[in-house]
């Protein structure tokens, strides 16, 4: 499975597990593209999936930047090293 992270806005995030991770992908009316990974986290104390960072699309890289800095506080698998 792969832990798909939806940055929907500043400090709102959500969180579901997947099967696949496709480029693109609809979620509550929004169409979200792929913006990192599927990567595998470096072994921790804890085991983790693979982890899928998704925006949504209409955002430009500069905007999506700033949205996963803002959301890197309260979401751990944005802070883990790959």
């Amino acid at each position: 499975m792969i832990l798909a992270v939806f940055l929907v806005a500043a400090n709102d995030v959500k969180t579901e597990r997947v099967e696949d991770a496709p480029e693109l992908i609809e979620r509550d009316g929004r169409v979200f593209s792929l913006r990192g990974g599927p990567r595998a986290p470096q072994p921790t104390d804890h085991a983790w999936d693979p982890v899928a960072v998704y925006a949504p699309d209409e955002l430009s890289e500069e905007e999506f930047q700033e949205l996963f800095e803002i959301n890197r506080k309260r979401v751990p698998e944005l802070n883990l090293k790959y």
